[in-house]
C-alpha cells in the first residue's frame, strides 16, 4: 500500500496499532485479502498512497537505510522534508555512489530487484592499476561473481577507470570480484539502471522519474517478472 517498510509494518502490527476488519491482529504474517479487507492504523483507514518514483545521486559516505545504529548519514537525510515514505530499490554500500531508485510501489521495486529480472546495472569504477586486456577478460570470465561486460574508459600512469555492467544484484559484487583479482577499488559509481542513466543529476539530489523513464524501465523487464516475490515494502 506504500505506507511504510516491511519491518516498520511488522513493528506496528506487533504493537497492536493495526486492526484487520476492526480486530487487532498482532501477527505480521496474517494473510490479508485486498481490497475486500479493511485495515486501520491507530483507528484511521489505510489507503493506498499515490505512487512515487525517484532517482537519487547517492554520495559516498551515506548509507542506504532508514535507520542506522551508528548514527551515520542516510539517504533519507537527503530527501525533502514531508515526502511520503519511500524505500530504496536495491542497495549501494556506504563507499559507493551514483544512481539509486526509491519508490513506495512495492511490486515495481520487486520486479527490478528479483534475480530473474537480469536488469543491467552499469558502473564506472576507478582501480589502482592500469587495466590491460587480460584483466578485462578475467572480470567477465572468472568465478561466480563475474560481470556481464567490462571495458576500459581511460587510464593514467597508475590507475584506470573501467565501465563494468552487471545483470545480477549480489552484495558488493564488484568489490568482491576485483578483490579476488587483487585489484583495489578506489571509487565506484553506478551510472545506469537498465535504460535509466544518472545523467547530470547533482550529487545528493533526487528527482521524480518521468512517465517515459518509468515505462522504459518496465519495457526492459522480462515477462518472468510479472509476479514479483515478497519485498521489503508493505
Amino acid at each position: 500500500m506504500g505506507y511504510c517498510s516491511r519491518s516498520q509494518a511488522a513493528t506496528l502490527i506487533r504493537a497492536g496499532c493495526v486492526t484487520l476488519n476492526r480486530r487487532v491482529v498482532r501477527d505480521p504474517e496474517n494473510p490479508v485479502r485486498m481490497p475486500q479487507d479493511r485495515i486501520e492504523i491507530d483507528g484511521s483507514p489505510l489507503e493506498k498512497a499515490p505512487a512515487i518514483y525517484l532517482a537519487m545521486n547517492k554520495p559516498r559516505g551515506v548509507v542506504t537505510t532508514a535507520y542506522d545504529e551508528k548514527s551515520r548519514a542516510t539517504v533519507y537525510d537527503l530527501l525533502e522534508p514531508g515526502l511520503p515514505w519511500v524505500g530504496p530499490v536495491g542497495r549501494l554500500d556506504k563507499a559507493s555512489e551514483g544512481l539509486l531508485l526509491l519508490t513506495n510501489d512495492s511490486e515495481w521495486a520487486a520486479k527490478i530487484t528479483q534475480p530473474s529480472s537480469h536488469m543491467d546495472k552499469k558502473y564506472h569504477v576507478q582501480v589502482d592499476c592500469v587495466a590491460d586486456a587480460n584483466l578485462l577478460a578475467r572480470i567477465t570470465r572468472d568465478g561466480d561473481l563475474r560481470a556481464k561486460t567490462a571495458r576500459l574508459l581511460r587510464h593514467g600512469d597508475k590507475n584506470s577507470w573501467l565501465e563494468i555492467t552487471l545483470d545480477e544484484g549480489r552484495n558488493r559484487q564488484i568489490r568482491r570480484l576485483l578483490e579476488a583479482l587483487r585489484v583495489q577499488v578506489l571509487r565506484l559509481m553506478r551510472v545506469a539502471i537498465g535504460p535509466l542513466e544518472l545523467g547530470d543529476l547533482k550529487k545528493g539530489s533526487s528527482r521524480p522519474l518521468t512517465l517515459e523513464e518509468r515505462l522504459a524501465i518496465d519495457r526492459a523487464l522480462p515477462a518472468a517478472c510479472d509476479k514479483p516475490p515478497n519485498s521489503e515494502f508493505s
